[in-house]
């Protein structure tokens, strides 16, 4: 079984690196791969000085490396919640928009389920904000499991 985890480095994300861990089994042949995605920062026209072709650079090799270290972390959040699993776990940044990158990158891949988490914004914020989980719940080419945090009262 091949499994998609995408992260944000959230309490989101973990939670549903929890969830995936809790439910399914994960056996010697199942193969994971984290992805964690970074947006392409685009310059601001507006600004009363400009900001430098370097400056860009830099904020998106830090934006880059923190997914290098999101990606990392929950494969390690893997490691410590399934000790005795054998299983493959990669870990991939990539760079573009978020829903985009996870669909191309599970049909790519011949991803078999993604995980995700949940904002858990509802109908209202996914109408104004957009909702990640729920466009790659319609564009997805295999299951999809999303997790939620539990509601604190």
């Amino acid at each position: 079984m091949k499994v998609l985890i995408a992260t944000d480095g959230s309490d989101f994300s973990r939670v549903a690196i929890e969830k995936f861990c809790e439910i399914l089994a994960i056996s010697d042949d199942t193969q994971i791969k984290i992805l964690s995605i970074y947006e392409q920062m685009a310059p601001i026209a507006a600004e009363p000085f400009a900001v430098s072709a370097q400056y860009y650079q830099e904020m998106m090799g830090l934006a880059h490396k923190q997914c290098e270290g999101f990606a990392e972390a929950s494969a390690e959040q893997i490691r410590k919640a399934c000790p005795d699993a054998e299983c493959r776990i990669e870990t991939a940044v990539r760079m573009g928009a978020p829903a985009r990158v996870v669909v191309d990158e599970a049909r790519e891949w011949g991803a078999d389920l993604i995980v995700v988490g949940s904002h858990g914004r509802g109908f209202w914020g996914r109408l104004t904000l957009g909702s990640v989980s729920d466009a790659i719940v319609h564009h997805a080419p295999c299951s999809v499991m999303i997790a939620r945090r539990e509601m604190e009262d």
